[in-house]
């Protein structure tokens, strides 16, 4: 791929300033893959301007307007579906047959609810009978800078640059630099369906590059990022004397609670669903904690289940898990697994090292903890590999106490057939979202977490009001 398409600023593809040359590593294969160019600070300035002088006419523009552009959006996403396949697999290491439904599907998932949420969406209410004159005006916020991250990137990408597209706010996007090819797809995207130039900017660059511009820009009205805590915060700080929006959707270390009663499948959905994306998902349950009277049987079941799941290169089709995306993340995964040998974890599955006959490419075993308290590294640190810990539990209370006892709080399982201990769970457990018995949020739904996963709520009318402003009008004739 040539390093001078990297850079979408103003309706057009342009090249960097000072070129910044970074590659980008296969991690099936830790061969490069492609080169970009890191944007620099003229970049960046270059990205916000364009975004600055376009908002005013595209806060403008008529919804019906707008709501043509998403549908055209969706119906080039489709059009380019096998393209953006094609660069996930690649880039981050999704098995190709995952990258076709899921990595994908993700997008058009999420570009058709913000379509169905858009349309009944109202900007101008009324404040209520008592008040006949007075307005509710819900107003986009103005300039966007849209951070994303490298494990889920059009998932990611499309939470934030529809609904902000959507209502009126201009953008620029910064794709991490380990997976930005799709990215480049996706503005070739954008470029076709016509948007009015500046509406839609991306620029390629790293987090202490062009996200530390974009954060601290004057001209930039809201962050919206997608990542680890340590670098929400990191962005928090910087923001924060330009008093923008800053939204979050950040760690998670998932508690899934398996109870005696749970259905025969619940231990084998929860390690496959742990495993899944190899581990890198922040909604990932990766404590299960088990009732005691099941807990030999699950650790069994979910070592039987860990050992079956295939490892293989990402433009492998099949059902298998590929590499996590880089050297660095795989170093990680390796010291954590080592972390939980020296704390005295039961490994069950998997362990140290790559799996045999993969000698190259960032492959890590399928891992599963046994006899995991919950104060162990592996039990609180977000590992972001296919790592389970399984934690052993007496009571109801007591696994809703090692539940809500992490730092994070973004999404909880509960497995079940007592529907009041399903809904007394619900109520109890502080994240943003609660499955139960391995049903899926439905279409609108939002996403977001508690505590150290975030402050932001993503997709259906919450993914639009997080781009908006509130104002209140008085005295309002008509």
């Amino acid at each position: 791929m040539s390093n001078t398409k990297n850079f979408y600023i103003n309706g057009q593809w342009v090249a960097p300033g000072i070129p910044n040359d970074f590659d980008v590593i296969n991690p099936s294969n830790e061969e490069v893959c492609a080169t970009i160019s890191l944007g620099s600070e003229a970049d960046t300035n270059a990205a916000v301007a364009a975004a600055k002088a376009a908002f005013p006419a595209w806060a403008a523009v008529p919804k019906s307007d707008k709501l043509d552009f998403l549908h055209a959006v969706l119906k080039e996403y489709n059009n380019r579906a096998d393209d953006l396949a094609e660069a996930m697999s690649l880039e981050m290491g999704a098995p190709i047959d995952l990258s076709k439904t899921s990595q994908v599907g993700s997008g058009i998932w999420h570009i058709s609810n913000f379509i169905t949420a858009f349309k009944d969406f109202e900007f101008d209410r009324m404040l209520g009978d008592h008040a006949p004159n007075d307005r509710i005006f819900m107003e986009p916020i103005g300039v966007t800078a849209l951070i994303t991250p490298w494990n889920w990137p059009m998932n990611q990408v499309t939470l934030k640059c529809i609904p902000a597209m959507a209502v009126g706010c201009t953008m620029v996007l910064k794709p991490s630099e380990i997976a930005p090819l799709s990215s480049i797809v996706f503005s070739e995207i954008m470029d076709a369906v016509g948007l009015p130039a500046g509406v839609y900017n991306m620029v390629n660059g790293d987090g202490p590059g062009v996200g530390t511009q974009l954060s601290g820009h004057p001209d930039v009205d809201m962050v919206s990022f997608t990542g680890s805590t340590r670098a929400g915060a990191l962005i928090t700080k910087n923001a924060a004397d330009t008093v923008k929006r800053v939204a979050l959707e950040l760690g998670g270390k998932g508690a899934n609670i398996i109870y005696a009663d749970a259905d025969d499948k619940a231990v084998k959905r929860g390690v496959l669903h742990c495993m899944q994306n190899s581990g890198q998902s922040c909604n990932a349950p990766t404590r299960m904690l088990v009732e005691r009277s099941v807990y030999d049987q699950a650790v069994e079941t979910a070592a039987e289940v860990a050992n079956s799941i295939k490892v293989g290169p990402a433009d492998k089709e099949g059902r298998h898990i590929g590499p996590v995306v880089s050297e660095l993340q795989y170093n990680k995964i390796q010291d954590m697994i080592q972390k939980g040998i020296d704390e005295g974890a039961r490994l069950v599955a998997g362990g140290l090292g790559r799996p045999d006959g993969l000698n190259r490419g960032y492959y890590v075993r399928p891992t599963v903890f046994a006899d995991v308290s919950n104060d162990m590294a592996i039990a609180q640190q977000e590992i972001f590999g296919p790592v389970l810990s399984i934690i052993p539990f007496d009571t109801e209370e007591q696994a809703l106490e090692m539940a809500n006892d992490t730092v994070y709080g973004l999404t909880n399982y509960v497995q079940t057939q007592d529907h009041a201990k399903a809904n007394r769970a619900a109520r109890v457990l502080r994240s943003g979202m609660v499955e139960i018995n391995g049903t899926s949020r439905g279409a609108g739904a939002p996403f977001g977490g508690y505590k150290q996963s975030g402050n932001g709520r993503e997709g259906g009318v919450w993914g639009l009001d997080d781009f908006l402003e509130v104002k209140s009008v008085s005295g309002w004739m008509e």
